[in-house]
């Protein structure tokens, strides 16, 4: 066996969703870290001996999450290189293999601290951004968040966090209505940072003035924003109507009625739906207390409040239940899916030349589930096996 061979996987006989298709009985070869070739195993693609045979599995690529505060009993809001590795491991080992990390509201000093150390995660390979969630959001809507280390969104505060972030800020979510909201929003985007609408109690014509200014997602949408009313539309039509907006959507059952979120895609598209976690520590653990920035939660039969208030505190939701969802609940396809699951947040990012899709020559992120009950099977990133190697058995000599 040559070192190209040792260095190659061939996954056989599986069906692979592909960005013009789901292809069945195809032939997915890894060299290295990439994905070196697709093929039809009817046509020129048979399976050979030392293929894994991935019959009854399908394949689609690693997934992206945008917004996702922890997991495995770890948060990202802790400053703490450790947990925030096993916050990443949980969530991978769940198949989201791009992670945006996320803060909470905390004072500036510590989100400053928090964004330094996660900044080195990020230069690791191991994050692929930072997220602030807080503190420049409305009182109004602040759910989860401290109320009283809420801030405006003066820029030079904001700038003040995106600069520890080392290069490495990828999103602020904020209030366009409070002030300073709307000169931050247009900072950002001369920044080439995501700025982000939500916990807000914005109206209608404020958040289409926040979306000229060069805001391009909608934080859960739905969560911690004004209801559509008649004679009141408020952001969440502004924000669904747009098309220079992504709309993030939390498919957890317990954020969102199935109908809203089908009414989510009805109106934006998958193209311009992100699905997100917005996990907290407890995604991946069981019930219990778990620290949310300086809040306490207690996870209840799997949703997450806060001790005080009992507002929804997150989601212990991990992607692939979300995919699951979004396939046997709200009835999506398989490329519906995996749109929203990776390739429209990949392209968010600016990163849907390296991820988001199976494609030759892109990275071998991938996620295997069974075909018949979309339960996870296995995961690969960067062309190594993270979960599910020894579930697979090899193609023999005929």
């Amino acid at each position: 066996m040559t070192t190209a061979d040792r260095d190659r996987t061939v996954l056989a006989g599986a069906r692979l969703v592909l960005p013009g298709g789901v292809v069945e009985d195809g032939r997915l070869t890894v060299r290295g870290d990439r994905i070196s070739a697709l093929t039809n195993g009817t046509f020129g693609g048979a399976a050979e001996p030392g293929d894994l045979d991935l019959t009854g599995h399908t394949v689609v690529p690693g997934f992206v999450d945008l917004h996702v505060h922890g997991g495995g009993g770890a948060s990202y809001a802790s400053g703490n290189a450790e947990e925030a590795l096993l916050a990443a491991r949980t969530h991978l080992h769940h198949g989201t293999t791009t992670t945006v990390a996320s803060t909470v509201t905390g004072e500036i000093d510590e989100l400053a601290r928090q964004a330094a150390v996660l900044s080195e995660l990020v230069e690791d390979d191991i994050l692929a951004g930072i997220h602030f969630e807080g503190p420049f959001i409305s009182h109004n809507r602040c759910g989860a968040h401290r109320p009283d280390l809420l801030r405006e969104p003066d820029p030079a505060l904001v700038r003040k966090l995106v600069d520890a972030a080392r290069g490495h800020a990828t999103m602020v979510t904020l209030a366009p209505e409070l002030p300073g909201g709307l000169d931050s929003v247009r900072m950002l985007a001369d920044l080439g940072i995501i700025a982000a609408v939500g916990h807000t109690d914005s109206d209608y014509a404020t958040t289409l003035q926040a979306i000229d200014a060069g805001a391009t997602v909608a934080t859960h949408l739905f969560n911690a924003m004004p209801a559509i009313a008649h004679r009141a539309p408020g952001p969440i039509v502004a924000l669904l109507e747009d098309e220079r907006v992504t709309v993030e959507l939390i498919n957890d059952g317990v954020h969102l009625h199935p109908s809203v979120l089908d009414l989510a895609y009805g109106t934006a598209g998958p193209h311009r739906v992100a699905l997100i976690t917005d996990a907290m520590g407890a995604a991946g653990m069981g019930d219990g207390l778990y620290p949310l920035g300086p809040l306490q939660v207690r996870v209840r039969d799997g949703v997450a409040r806060l001790v005080e208030g009992g507002a929804i505190a997150g989601s212990t939701l991990t992607l692939d239940v979300a995919f699951r969802r979004s396939v046997t609940v709200n009835g999506l396809t398989l490329n519906q899916t995996v749109e929203s699951l990776s390739a429209t947040p990949a392209r968010l990012l600016g990163l849907d030349d390296r991820i988001g899709s199976l494609e030759t020559g892109k990275l071998a992120d991938l996620v295997v589930v069974d075909s018949e009950s979309f339960e996870l099977v296995a995961v690969m990133r960067r062309g190594r096996w993270v979960v599910g190697a020894d579930r697979f058995s090899t193609v023999k000599p005929a």
